[in-house]
């Protein structure tokens, strides 16, 4: 199954509202939500009022993603505001199982990303306890930026983990994804797709998202075809 989650840091602020339930109309599976604290990150973004402000609009989903240090303090103001799932970094946490048991008993899922440069090896001890990796394509601080390449071969790292743990956790890429890499993500192994001005920087949001399901169709069709009978 795949999913869209439109990354509301693209969307018109001033109609915050408006553009929420637009997306959602649209066919968006998630609302996606990045927290930037001008400390781990170069710039300022939104905090749990916006998540607050935003939860009685919609009932999918809404992925916050922290980029902030440090973040155990800031988990629980979130899942009060309405988060379903949490992601942080590990480089924000000074002991991530706690931080991941933290988001845990809160009531929400738990997800870990990892930057360009931030090796897979966090997994190794810890994909037991994820709900959600999350493979960022570019660089973490601004939106509009250029599709990293190099997320590809740790996307298809990530996948085999875990299928290879048997667990259902997400597998999210969150950067420059638009209409024409959509497909080779999900053919790296991505099955959730953070979309930000790919959506809110075109026309027609539905026509969008639509041609982003076509995408992954044709993708789904080319593993098919290429697995052993």
């Amino acid at each position: 199954m795949y999913r869209i989650a439109a990354n509301i840091l693209s969307a018109n602020l001033a109609r915050l509202g408006d553009e929420v339930t637009a997306v959602v109309r649209a066919g968006a599976d998630l609302i996606h939500v990045d927290v930037m604290d001008n400390h781990y990150v170069p710039i300022l973004s939104v905090g749990p009022s916006v998540c607050e402000a935003i939860r009685p609009l919609t009932a999918v989903p809404i992925d916050v993603h922290l980029m902030v240090k440090p973040v155990d303090r800031i988990v629980p103001e979130f899942a009060r505001a309405g988060a379903d799932l949490i992601t942080f970094h590990p480089e924000t946490a000074e002991h991530i199982e706690r931080t991941i048991d933290l988001i845990h008993d809160h009531g929400c899922k738990a997800g870990l990303a990892f930057n360009p440069a931030t090796p897979l090896a966090w997994l190794d001890r810890l994909l037991g306890k994820l709900d959600l990796v999350s493979i960022l394509s570019v660089n973490p601080g601004f939106g509009s930026h250029k599709f990293i390449s190099a997320a590809l071969p740790k996307l298809r790292e990530a996948r085999r983990r875990i299928d290879e743990s048997g667990r259902p956790i997400w597998l999210e890429v969150n950067g420059g994804v638009k209409l024409d890499n959509i497909a080779e993500a999900a053919q790296a192994g991505a099955d959730t797709f953070v979309a930000g001005s790919a959506i809110y920087g075109s026309e027609d949001y539905a026509v969008t998202i639509s041609s982003m399901r076509a995408q992954l169709a044709w993708a789904a069709s080319l593993r098919r075809s290429l697995q052993p009978a």
